[in-house]
This record gives structure tokens, sequence and C-alpha cells, in this order.
């Protein structure tokens, strides 16, 4: 099963779990996590070839929404998600495919569509491939010689914090290989399987105001998917919303884990 960093005590609350984007893991929400956890529990998810999850060859949504269902299984009862970018494709795959799982969905910064930034995606994995690692002692060092391939300082911190350094060989945990041979896949949105439907909970779908991922044209294509969608834009955020403008995201997601059903 993925890897679950749980943050608080069970409550009557349906809990809340949390799957990150691309590149990212559990520890990135960790802040957010831990303060909504102040109502109920949360579960920020490591997902596969993420994190310590395990990895696999295969990396498409219907693969990761299983995943999430077999740890919301686990928990016994329905739960809210929240998945950014990736995760929020995942979690929308796993609303649609798997209704009884799911009683509320927070989507960030991302669409039920195919996007085309595949060239930027794959040279920072080129650039994390490339890095020599082996003899790594700091951080600071990794970030010197990242920037010789990475230029923006927000982009390698976000990208080092799946670098390795403590225990046994530096090492990332990611698996680059599979995620590169998966970049059309995670970048697309496959065909809905025959026994996907509308999901019929409430959603809300965040945007950066700065990020050109979630667009005013996709709002039709995602109430058709999500009759219930509401949009929320966080002012001042890119697409990585969460880590901009974090106690925007997450008075955002309260106030909507609040309403009444």
């Amino acid at each position: 099963m993925l890897t679950v960093t749980a943050h608080g005590p069970d409550t009557a609350l349906p809990p809340l779990v949390i799957a990150p984007g691309l590149f990212g893991s559990g520890r990135n929400w960790g802040v957010i996590a831990k303060n909504l956890s102040k109502e109920r529990r949360v579960l920020a998810l490591d997902l596969r070839n993420h994190g310590d999850s395990f990895w696999d060859e295969s990396h498409t949504y219907p693969d990761m929404a299983a995943d999430i269902a077999q740890v919301i299984e686990a928990e016994g009862r329905a739960c809210d998600m929240l998945g950014h970018s990736m995760g929020g494709k995942a979690a929308m795959m796993l609303a649609l495919t798997h209704p009884g799982l799911v009683d509320r969905l927070v989507v960030a910064d991302i669409a039920p569509i195919a996007y085309s930034h595949g060239a930027t995606h794959e040279g920072l994995i080129d650039a994390m491939q490339g890095l020599k690692i082996d003899d790594l002692t700091s951080r600071t060092e990794a970030d010197r010689r990242l920037a010789e391939t990475v230029r923006d300082k927000g982009t390698r911190a976000f990208l080092l914090q799946s670098l390795e350094l403590r225990d046994g060989p530096v090492r990332w945990k990611l698996n680059l290989a599979a995620l590169k041979a998966n970049l059309p896949a995670i970048l697309g949105w496959p065909d809905l399987p025959a026994e996907a439907q509308p999901f019929a909970g409430p959603s809300l779908f965040l945007s950066g105001a700065l990020s050109n991922y979630l667009q005013a044209e996709a709002h039709e294509k995602i109430r058709a998917l999500f009759p219930h969608a509401d949009f929320q834009v966080i002012e001042g955020a890119g697409h990585w919303l969460h880590a901009e403008r974090p106690r925007q995201v997450e008075a955002a997601i309260a106030a909507f884990l609040a309403r009444q059903l």
C-alpha cells in the first residue's frame, strides 16, 4: 500500500486524504495537513514512484486511483479527497470511478484535460538524472550543482526535497525512469472507463491566479464531470499554490469542508 503520513486523531468527521503532485510527497503538505488535522484526521500520501511508496513501471491515473482507493478502504469509511496537479487528476479519477469512497473533492490547479508541458517536465527529470550525487554530503552543494541546469531557485528547492542525503547512499526518492517513460500519460487525461459516472458530491477547484493550468475555458469540461463544482482563485499564487500561499489555500479548503452537506 502507499506510504501514508497520518495527522491528528480520528474524529466523527470524514478523514481528509491528500494526493500530491508530480515530484511531490506527503511531506510537502505537512504544515497544511497538521493545521487541518485540528478538526479531522488527515492522511498525506506518497503516490507510487514518489517518496517512500513503492516503485512500479506503470504510472497511469487508473493505477493511482486504485492505489488511493486501497488506502481509503483500509480506513473503513468514505473520505474527503484533496489532490494537487497530478494528484488532482488521480483524485478526479477516483471520484469518477469509486464514488462511494469520496464525500467531497478538492482539486488544486489542474483540470481533466491533456497538457503540453512535456518538455519542461522532461527537462527537470533529465536534470535530476544528470546530477552527480554519489559524493554529495550537503543540500547546499546539491543546490549548487543543480543550478547549472535548473535556474529557478524555488524549483530546485522543491526538487531537492526528494533527494535522500541521510540514510544510506544518496539517492532520489523518485522513480525517475518510470516517471519519464510515463510522462505522456501523466500530462494527458485518459478515456474514462465505461463504469465512470459524473461525481455527485460537492467539489472545489482551486486555481493560482498566476498559473495557466486551470483556465476558464476548462470549466465546462469540469462541470460535465463534476456538476456541483465551485471555483476559487488564490491571488498571488502560481501552480504550486500550496507552497506560495499556504494560509490562503488552507483557509479555502477548511471553509469548503466546513460547509453543511
